[in-house]
């Protein structure tokens, strides 16, 4: 498997844009966070969670190709089930498979959450401090919003058996624990 030095570097050489950079560190804090709460390989969730969006710059002309671009970049650096989740977390694009697994599942509310916490964390004057689930469930349910976020995504953790709120702090965590690298820490 991939280190995750070499997926660093593989992320900076496919995305140049610090938004897409902050989502990839941010996708595999929650992915680790995930892992870590299901008892799966944490190692496996953040790497595939760091590299999930790796074509996301050159397919937006193309999101049929979204996700399948980046397994093909991944196919000998990743085991299958990582590749899959990939494959799967933008199977309305792409038209793979149906998630049907936890990872695959993990993988779509996780990164998908990040955008919200993102957003939320810019427009406190704490950012991300202090941050509560209860705050982001009024955000799912104001859809104004972070519009571009997909909140039936965001509950899909009861796929993998976890509550929304618990889901919520599980990734306010987990981005707090990298805050001050993409910038949600207050001045």
């Amino acid at each position: 498997m991939i280190s995750r030095n070499e997926a660093i570097d593989l992320l900076k050489e496919h995305n140049t844009e610090t938004n897409l950079i902050n989502h990839a560190l941010e996708s595999e804090a929650v992915l680790r966070g995930l892992a870590k709460k299901l008892g799966q390989d944490e190692e496996l969730w953040g790497i595939a969670g760091l590299l999930h969006d790796l074509d996301y710059a050159t397919t937006g002309d193309n999101p049929e190709r979204h996700g399948l671009n980046t397994v093909d970049l991944l196919e000998d650096k990743l085991p299958a089930e990582a590749l899959n989740a990939i494959r799967r977390h933008a199977y309305e694009m792409n038209g793979a498979e149906v998630p049907s697994t936890q990872f695959d599942y993990a993988m779509r509310c996780g990164e998908t959450v990040t955008g919200l916490i993102h957003a939320a964390a810019l427009v406190r004057p704490t950012k991300i401090e202090g941050m509560k689930p209860k705050s982001l469930k009024k955000k799912i349910k104001d859809k104004a919003f972070a519009a571009s976020v997909n909140r039936d995504c965001i509950r899909e953790c009861d796929k993998i058996g976890l509550e929304l709120g618990e889901f919520l702090q599980i990734g306010i965590d987990s981005i707090t624990s990298i805050a001050p690298e993409v910038g949600l820490v207050a001045e």
